[in-house]
């Protein structure tokens, strides 16, 4: 008997890719499978996808894509609140192939309100996680540091809050789509002193109650920093993985920040943020959409990867579809 096969992109070495025959996983006791619809390609692949010392080549089949959504194909013998034909958004690992494994509890039933809608569940589930952290509240001023498909997303959520958003980005695109998603005001982030004074001019001087560093690089979050008032909350939302950070541990303590890393870790929390982003989408009061600017077909990962890596006029995020 031969088993049966799928497509999966595996990376054979620093930015190459290639698609291979792999085995048609079987789902655990307590797992489903998903026949992929598409996966979002997130900026922490871009670090795997450069080569660093500590990775190992080749990957595992569909490895590095954690952003997949699409059709439960079959089911777990201990699975009895989804069934064959639903269509979730799937928190997995190796979601770059045309199928994955996913635990029960991290497949997230969509409605079918949101049928043909891409629907990359994690990415989305972390920026309604990332909001929940902030505690962002009406009246507030807001600063987003690195408006990407992330920073947007706040943007938004903020703004609906009753906050008063300031969209701090170095590309004009970006700017562009912070104004869109509701950003009263918007700062190119080019010279760091210059942000600085126009923030301070945009807020009599007080700075920030809230800002959130969206961009997981060490000058982003010295930014980020300067950007925070007295008694302020810096969120800590991009992903700081290309080594150790420095922090102005002087000017957190003279002004008494309150400091949060929004990344979450707890399964149950995330599959959380991810109904509460369905509720959202479902409901009109966030719309992705226009926010999934590249679709690419799974073949063409590579070229997914190094849009996300170069960003290109226009870009803000990449989906593959299998």
């Amino acid at each position: 008997m031969i088993d049966a096969q799928m497509r999966a992109a595996v990376i054979t070495g620093p930015g190459r890719m290639e698609m291979r025959q792999a085995p048609l996983p079987a789902p655990g006791p307590r797992q489903v499978r998903v026949k992929l619809e598409g996966c979002g390609v997130c900026a922490s692949n871009l670090t795997p996808w450069s080569g660093p010392e500590w990775m190992t080549f080749p990957t595992d089949p569909g490895a590095l894509g954690h952003e997949g959504w699409g059709v439960v194909d079959a089911l777990g013998a201990e699975v009895s609140e989804l069934k064959v034909g639903d269509r979730v958004a799937a928190l997995s690992y190796n979601s770059y192939a045309e199928y994955d494994l996913v635990d029960a509890e991290a497949a997230v039933k969509l409605p079918d309100s949101l049928a043909g809608q891409p629907f990359p569940g994690e990415p989305l589930g972390c920026a309604m996680n990332i909001f929940r952290r902030s505690e962002i509240r009406a009246g507030q001023t807001v600063a987003i540091v690195g408006v990407g498909f992330l920073g947007a997303i706040l943007t938004r959520l903020a703004t609906q809050a009753g906050a008063h958003v300031i969209g701090i980005s170095r590309r004009q695109f970006s700017l562009a789509v912070a104004t869109r998603m509701g950003a009263a005001a918007t700062i190119p982030m080019e010279d760091p002193r210059a942000v600085i004074d126009a923030v301070k001019a945009l807020t009599e001087d007080r700075l920030c109650e809230r800002v959130v560093e969206a961009v997981g690089a060490q000058s982003a979050l010295d930014l980020a920093t300067e950007l925070t008032g007295e008694r302020g909350r810096l969120i800590i939302a991009g992903y700081h993985q290309d080594g150790p950070r420095q922090v102005n541990m002087w000017l957190w303590n003279w002004r008494g920040l309150d400091v949060i890393n929004a990344h979450e870790r707890d399964p149950k929390v995330y599959a959380q943020g991810v109904r509460d982003a369905i509720e959202a989408v479902a409901s009109g009061r966030l719309d992705a959409s226009q926010l999934y600017t590249h679709t690419y077909p799974l073949e063409r990962l590579d070229e997914a990867l190094n849009a996300t890596r170069d960003r290109p006029d226009g870009f803000l995020k990449a989906l593959v579809t299998p």
